[in-house]
């Protein structure tokens, strides 16, 4: 394992989706309620389906996953897959990758950890819930909270917390244009649902390859 990241960050942001857990059965299984509920949606809702848009904006996933609808029609079902979203977590959860609270305890005793995320507003504090997590991070932002892009909201957390040297992980080549447009280095989760071919400071085969790196 490369160690030349060692006591050259001050702080880790992670994304959450494909970085720090998987919900994406769960969550297809609330937008395919959500589907049951109106008759304007072609399709059934599928895990591959929504792994194909993790990463992406809430307001940008169902603009991808539904062109046909109207903007009336999207915003509708939009809400009702919102809502079905953080019950059905609320009581099932996602999947955690392994090793990832080991990896957080060794990590908070020499960084200040933070999670920015595309998820709507409650999303990361289902995981909290459910994962038991919240201890380890220091603070949050996602889209849901402003509308604003992700690399607004990296900027945001380490304005406000005065981060010196933060560092992005995530899974995703809109996480990388993130942490670029925040002028942040990234770390690409290779074990997550995106691709990444260059452009990175390190690559993680699973989220615990980073008690080693840095």
């Amino acid at each position: 394992m490369n160690t030349s990241l060692k006591n050259i960050y001050d702080s880790i942001i992670f994304d959450l989706d494909g970085t720090l857990w998987d919900s994406t059965g769960v969550v297809a299984e609330a937008w395919q309620a959500a589907k049951n509920e109106v008759d304007f949606i072609n399709e059934d809702i599928t895990a591959d389906m929504v792994k194909g848009i993790t990463g992406m904006t809430y307001k940008a996933i169902f603009e991808k996953l539904f062109p046909y609808l109207t903007d009336e029609k999207r915003e509708e079902y939009k809400a009702i897959a919102a809502k079905y979203e953080l019950e059905v977590l609320h009581t099932k959860g996602g999947q955690l990758y392994p090793r990832l609270e080991e990896t957080l305890q060794y990590l908070v005793q020499k960084y200040k950890l933070f999670i920015v995320s595309n998820c709507q507003s409650g999303y990361i504090e289902v995981f909290f819930k459910t994962s038991g997590l919240k201890k380890y991070f220091q603070g949050h932002q996602c889209y849901g909270t402003k509308n604003a892009p992700k690399a607004e909201n990296i900027k945001d957390i380490v304005n406000d917390h005065g981060l010196k040297a933060p560092v992005y992980v995530g899974d995703t080549m809109g996480d990388y244009n993130a942490a670029v447009g925040a002028g942040v280095p990234f770390i690409f989760a290779a074990y997550g649902f995106g691709k990444v071919e260059e452009g990175q400071v390190a690559t993680l085969t699973q989220v615990s390859d980073l008690t080693e790196l840095v």
